[in-house]
C-alpha cells in the first residue's frame, strides 16, 4: 500500500504539472494560429485543463472502474464550483461582467439536467455516449460562434491579456503541447493505478476515491488557474475557467468514458451526488446574476461555498465507514 501510497501522490503532482504546460502550449499554439482570445480561453483552456479528468477517466473506464471514472467527472464539478470558487472568492470577491459566463451557465443547468435523465436507468452505454458526444460537438460549435461574435467582451480582454503574458514561441508552444499531453497519461495511468489499490487496501469504494481524491487531484490545474486570475484582477476568466471545465467534464469525460465501455451507475450517484452538482450549479446561477444585472460572489457567498464541500466530503467518507 506505501507503493500506490506513492503513486498517487507523484502522480497527481505529475498530472497538475504536465496539465499546466500542455495548456500552456495549447493555448500559445491556438493564438499563432489565429483564434481569437474568448474562443481560446472558452475552448482550449477549458479542454486543456478538463485533460486530466477526460485521460484518468478513460483510463478509468477502460481498466473496469465506472465508479471512479463517474466519481472523477461529477467530483471535479463540485469541487470547482464549492471549493475552487469558494476559496477564489474568500480570497477576493468575483465580480461577474461578461455576458458570456452568464449565458454559459444557463447551458450547464440544462446539459447537468441532461445528464440527469441518462443516469436514470442506472447505465450509461453506447447510445449516452452518443447524445452526450452530439451536445458537446453542438456546444463547441456554439462557442465557435460566440467567441467570433463577441469583441470587446471583458473575458476577451482577460483572456488576450493572459496568453500575450505568456511570451512563448510557436517551436516552444509545440513541444509543450505534446511534451505535456505524454505526460498527462502516463501520470493518469499512475493515479488510476494509486488510487484503486488504495481503495481496495481500505475497503473504501472507487466511487468516493473518485469524489474525493482524484477529484481534487484533478481539479487542481482549474484552482491554479482560478488564483492566479484573481490575482491579476481578471474575475470572468476564473469563472470562465471553472464553467468551461465543468462543461466539459459532464460531456466530454462522462461521454468518452461511456464510449470507451458501458457504465453501471450506482443510486446513490443521482440520489446524492448528482443532486449536490445540481444545487451548487442553481446556486451559482443565482450569484452571478445578482441584483441589478450585476453578479458577485462575495466572502461570504464563498464562505458558504466551502462549507458545502466541506460538509460533502465529511459525508462521503463518514458513509464508509458507518
Amino acid at each position: 500500500m506505501t507503493l500506490a501510497v506513492i503513486a498517487l501522490i507523484a502522480g497527481l503532482i505529475l498530472l497538475v504539472w504536465s496539465a499546466d504546460k500542455f495548456v500552456d502550449g495549447a493555448a500559445a499554439t491556438a493564438r499563432y494560429a489565429g483564434m481569437p482570445p474568448l474562443l481560446i480561453g472558452m475552448v482550449i483552456i477549458g479542454f486543456g485543463t478538463s485533460a486530466p479528468e477526460m485521460v484518468v477517466s478513460a483510463l478509468a473506464a477502460a481498466q473496469g472502474n465506472p465508479g471512479l471514472a463517474l466519481g472523477n467527472a461529477y467530483g471535479s464539478n463540485i469541487t470547482n464550483i464549492a471549493l475552487i470558487l469558494g476559496l477564489t472568492a474568500l480570497i477576493s470577491p468575483i465580480a461577474v461582467t461578461s455576458q458570456v459566463v452568464r449565458k454559459e451557465i444557463p447551458i450547464l443547468i440544462g446539459i447537468t439536467l441532461l445528464s440527469g435523465a441518462l443516469l436514470i436507468d442506472g447505465h450509461l452505454g453506447w447510445m449516452d455516449a452518443v447524445i452526450l458526444g452530439a451536445v458537446f460537438v453542438a456546444l463547441i460549435g456554439w462557442s465557435i460562434w460566440t467567441g467570433m461574435n463577441s469583441k470587446g467582451d471583458a473575458l476577451d480582454s482577460e483572456t488576450a491579456e493572459d496568453i500575450e503574458s505568456e511570451g512563448m514561441s510557436l517551436k516552444r508552444a509545440i513541444f509543450w503541447l505534446m511534451v505535456g499531453l505524454v505526460l498527462l497519461i502516463a501520470a493518469s495511468r499512475l493515479l488510476v493505478w494509486g488510487a484503486v489499490t488504495i481503495a481496495q487496501a481500505l475497503g473504501i469504494s472507487d466511487l468516493v476515491i473518485g469524489l474525493t481524491i482524484v477529484a481534487v487531484g484533478t481539479s487542481l490545474p482549474e484552482l491554479a488557474s482560478s488564483l492566479i486570475a484573481i490575482r491579476k484582477n481578471e474575475h470572468d476568466l476564473a469563472l470562465g475557467n471553472v464553467l468551461g471545465s465543468n462543461l466539459f467534464n459532464t460531456l466530454a469525460v462522462v461521454g468518452i468514458a461511456a464510449g470507451i465501455a458501458p457504465l453501471d451507475v450506482a443510486p446513490e450517484v443521482l440520489s446524492r451526488d448528482w443532486s449536490i452538482m445540481m444545487g451548487l450549479t442553481l446556486v451559482l446561477l443565482l450569484m452571478c446574476l445578482g441584483r441589478k444585472g450585476q453578479g458577485r460572489i462575495n466572502r461570504l457567498e464563498g464562505g458558504v461555498l466551502l462549507t458545502c464541500f466541506v460538509a460533502y466530503t465529511g459525508w462521503l467518507l463518514t458513509s464508509q465507514f458507518i
